[in-house]
Formats: C-alpha cells, sequence, structure tokens
C-alpha cells in the first residue's frame, strides 16, 4: 500500500537544515568553534557590542546557554564582557582584536559557501525562498 506523503515539505526542510548544521559544524571546528559560538561572534562582528540578551534573541537561545557560550569564548581570549552603564543589570559583550582577526579570517569563507550553497538558485529563485519561509515562519496558530 503506498501513502501519499502529505509532509514533504516539512521532511525536506528538516534533511536540508540537519545536513546545513552537519557541514557548518565541520567548517566551524576547523576554527574549534562550535555552530553557537560561531552565531554569537558573527552577531558581534556584524553589530559591535551587544547584550547578552540582544545576542541570545538574535540567534534563538535560553539564557543560561548564552552564558555558558559567552564564558568560553572569553576563555578563548575572543570576547569581552564589560557592565553596563546605563542597566546594573546588564552586560555588554564585545569582540576582541583576537575575535576581530579570527572573523576576519572566517567571514569570507563562510560568506563563499553560503553563496556556493544557494548558487543553484537564480536571484528570483532566491527571493521567492526567503518569502515563503517568512511566511511559514510567520504563521500563527
Amino acid at each position: 500500500m503506498n501513502r501519499k506523503c502529505t509532509n514533504l515539505p516539512f521532511l525536506l526542510l528538516m534533511q536540508t537544515s540537519k545536513a546545513v548544521q552537519e557541514k557548518m559544524k565541520l567548517e566551524m571546528a576547523k576554527n574549534n568553534l562550535s555552530i553557537t559560538e560561531f552565531s554569537v561572534l558573527e552577531v558581534l562582528y556584524n553589530k559591535g557590542k551587544q547584550t547578552i540578551q540582544q545576542i541570545g534573541h538574535r540567534i534563538l537561545i535560553s539564557s543560561g546557554s548564552m552564558t555558558y557560550v559567552i564564558d568560553r569564548l572569553e576563555q578563548k581570549g575572543l570576547l569581552t564582557r564589560s557592565a553596563c552603564p546605563d542597566d546594573r543589570r546588564a552586560i555588554h559583550v564585545n569582540l576582541t582584536d583576537e575575535g576581530i582577526h579570527l572573523m576576519e579570517h572566517i567571514m569570507p569563507k563562510h560568506q563563499g559557501w553560503v553563496d556556493n550553497m544557494f548558487s543553484s538558485l537564480t536571484t528570483e529563485e532566491s527571493e521567492i525562498f526567503v518569502k515563503l519561509l517568512k511566511k511559514i515562519n510567520n504563521k500563527k496558530e
């Protein structure tokens, strides 16, 4: 008995996501980073000084996990923490010179990898893909 697969878009999205994450995990391991560590560094590299809460909101991880990741990156000498002068409860995080240097090394390779991954799509297909993903992401129950 052949059943029609009704959740094919979901299955393909999950398979693709897993494949992309596995490839990214291997690429980041070359720089002694986890995907989450890279994500934190990427936010700081692109946005500059951020609070721990801002970073966590951008990469969608809990504050407990953020503290652990920030601790590891600080131990590696890639970022520093400082008290926020306007809010005693907030901590600012910033890349060190070593962190900036690492990201200047990683980002061109990472961007090339991402560009290559999507190179089979035309500009129009890429725009449609983004529109569809946003549509799914914004679905309210």
